[in-house]
């Protein structure tokens, strides 16, 4: 499943490196592509979204809420 994140706190190369280790951590098999322009996660992961958003919050990079489709 695919999930998108919003990460306002995101800003440099390193946030991107703590970032992508927070989601490995929880799910060693996840998808992740990080666009720190953007301040944006996509991750494909068998995770539900709350697994990931707390594996995120944890590392000091908490999502934004989700916004509706």
């Amino acid at each position: 499943m695919q999930h998108r994140f919003t990460l306002p706190d995101m800003s440099c190369g390193h946030c991107v490196a703590a970032i992508t280790e927070a989601l490995k951590t929880a799910d060693a098999q996840a998808e992740i592509q990080v666009d720190r322009e953007a301040r944006t996660a996509e991750v494909g992961s068998a995770l539900p979204r709350e697994a990931l958003a707390a594996a995120l919050t944890e590392a000091g990079y908490p999502p934004a809420p989700a916004t509706p489709a």
